[in-house]
């Protein structure tokens, strides 16, 4: 995990940034929602992670309630790593990384497709605002104070939007 280090930060991003923000993060969180990796080994032998860094990485899911542990074997004691529905509501957030990964990395084309299991048709995130449907000028998409948002910081955010 990145640590404590955007504690003066008052952004979702930035918060879960301390919980998934670390390369191998993202790697087992995809693994597990995608190509069903469930066991310490799986998530090992899939990607080639040393057994230290996989270790923290799961107690750390584990503790932030993104994945649950569940024992699946006694003699020897294994457990499983699931995830909840905090960790499988990382897979918009995942599906939007890959599609900016295949325009902007993938020289080759997509080197991963996501199909409907139901219905075999493409899956994708896509921008969208909840009166005009899909936004295709993201540069007009305007980030406001919202609830969250502590009384001095809402006030400079709109002071700096007036200014615009």
């Amino acid at each position: 995990m990145l640590g404590k280090t955007y504690d003066a930060e008052v952004c979702s991003i930035a918060r879960a940034l301390e919980v998934v923000g670390e390369r191998w993060s993202v790697l087992i969180v995809r693994n597990a929602l995608f190509a069903g990796s469930t066991r310490f080994a799986d998530f090992q032998r899939s990607l080639g992670i040393a057994s230290n860094v996989l270790a923290s990485r799961l107690d750390g899911f584990v503790e932030a309630g993104i994945m649950r542990r569940e024992r699946y074997s006694e003699q020897p004691e294994l457990f499983e790593y699931l995830l909840t529905d905090k960790g499988r509501d990382l897979a918009p957030a995942l599906i939007a990384l890959t599609a900016w990964g295949d325009r902007w990395s993938a020289p080759d084309g997509a080197p991963v497709l996501y199909r409907h299991r139901v219905c075999g048709s493409e899956v994708r995130h896509e921008v969208t605002c909840t009166t005009c449907g899909d936004v295709d000028e993201l540069a007009a998409i305007d980030a406001l104070p919202g609830p969250g948002m502590p009384a001095d910081r809402a006030r400079r955010m709109a002071e700096r939007l007036a200014v615009r």
